[in-house]
Formats: structure tokens, sequence, C-alpha cells
């Protein structure tokens, strides 16, 4: 293996981690209705789970609703049940065939607990790429061990290594100053 493709999985996978800290913001409500907060629900649908996406339409209605339209009607009481199930404090209404979620204003209690949340989340991903860095630094050991390349290599990439993990460190920390500045928001 090369000092490039150590770098460039080193990378690959600090991106993932990434990534999965912005799909776990996402989930994190503060108020304002969008899609994505009710991408992660499964539906029992014909026996097996799917998203809720895929078995309805979910649109936002105002800033404070969200309106779920199932393809099927006989849909509607398990998709009602699955949202009112999900522990996100959302009591859906149906009018017909559409279930209107209207969002509850937070509290400044629940907002506070969402922060520590979003710290726990962020600590995860911090901890995800220390993770990542130490498996790098320990392929280049492994490599010089086999001499197939130098110390001196190994130190260059270990440096490249450290601003890699610093640079992906402080892209969290931008993640997570401005989830925390947008949970605080009234």
């Amino acid at each position: 293996m090369t000092v490039q493709d150590i770098l460039a999985d080193a990378d690959k996978r600090m991106e993932k981690s990434l990534a999965s800290l912005r799909d776990a913001f996402s989930k994190i409500r503060t108020g304002r209705a969008h899609t994505s907060l009710l991408d992660h629900l499964k539906v029992e649908y014909y026996g097996s789970e799917v998203p809720l996406n895929q078995v309805a339409n979910v649109a936002v209605v105002d800033a404070h609703t969200l309106s779920i339209t199932p393809w099927e009607k006989d849909m509607v009481p398990v998709i009602e049940k699955v949202v009112m199930s999900a522990d996100m404090g959302l009591n859906p209404a149906t009018a017909g065939t559409v279930i209107r979620v209207p969002l509850p204003a937070l509290t400044e209690e629940r907002r506070r607990e969402l922060v520590r949340v979003v710290r726990q989340e962020t600590e995860g991903a911090r901890v995800a790429v220390r993770n990542i860095r130490r498996d790098a630094l320990g392929t280049l050991k492994e490599e010089v061990r086999a001499k197939s390349i130098s110390e001196d290599e190994e130190h260059r990439a270990g440096e490249a290594i450290q601003k890699l993990t610093d640079r992906h460190v402080a892209h969290i920390e931008e993640l997570l100053r401005a989830k925390e500045t947008e949970l605080m928001e009234v």
C-alpha cells in the first residue's frame, strides 16, 4: 500500500464520519419543518420495513407543519402510528388521506437537551476521526516494518495525516457551532 493510498483511504473514511454527523444532525428537530425530519422512519408495508418517503409524499406546508400523503389510503393509520411512536414529540392529525404533523415550539429545556445530544454526536465524530488517524498511522508503521517505505516518508505522511485530521475536526466544530446556533434560535 502506498503512502498516497493510505492518505486517500483516511480522507475518505473521515469524510464518511462527517457525512454521518450531518445525517445525525438532520434528524435533530429545530422547530422548523423540513422533510428530512422523517427520513429515518420506517413503515411496515406488505410485510417489509420501508422508509416513509417510499410509501408517501412528505411535504412542508409551512414553517411549523409537515404533511404526509400516503400513496395508498390504508397506509394512513400505519403511518400515523409510526410518527406518533417515533419519540420526537409529534402528534399527527389526520384529515381524510392527508396526515398533518404540526411541530410544537421547543421549550428552553428541550433546546438545552438537544444541544447536549448534538455535543454527544459531535464527540462521537471526533473520536471516529481520531481512530481513523490511529489506523492510518498504524498502517504507515507496518509499511516501514515491511520496508516498503522509509522512515522519512512515514514521518512526512504522519504530518499529512495530522493535517487531514485537524481539518476534519475543525469542520466538525463548525457543524457543531452552526447546529447549536440553530437550536438556540427562538
